[in-house]
């Protein structure tokens, strides 16, 4: 089998950049590549990390979603030690409380752009 390594993870939004500042506010990393369209994240130490592209047609998820709501592909699992903590940090950065919260060990929000994160 040949070496696969996880690059990044993309996520759609109506504006690479804005959601990009998102996350750099959120995660501290820097960005690795800036276009107008395209936006590369990485975690200071190496690994994977997290891109951004444009997409003029994006529709906004809707979580949970219902019968005929925009699903949610997918969403990140951020590791945090202080719940309470890294919360404020979300919502001063710009995320959204969820509203529909499925565990009382885990917080959901949504990004600028709607995706769901933990």
């Amino acid at each position: 089998m040949p070496t696969l390594r996880l690059f990044a993870t993309v996520l759609d939004a109506p504006d690479a950049r804005e959601l990009a500042g998102f996350y750099r506010r959120l995660l501290g990393w820097p960005a690795e590549q800036d276009e107008p369209d395209w936006v590369v994240l990485r975690p200071p130490g190496g690994g994977a990390g997290l891109s951004f592209q444009t997409e003029p047609a994006y529709v906004r998820p809707v979580w949970p979603a219902g019968p005929g709501d925009p699903q949610m592909q997918a969403h990140l699992d951020i590791l945090v030690e202080d719940l309470a903590a890294a919360g404020e940090h979300a919502a001063a950065a710009g995320a959204v409380l969820a509203g529909y919260q499925p565990q009382d060990d885990v917080r959901v929000y949504l990004d600028p752009a709607g995706h769901p994160f933990c």
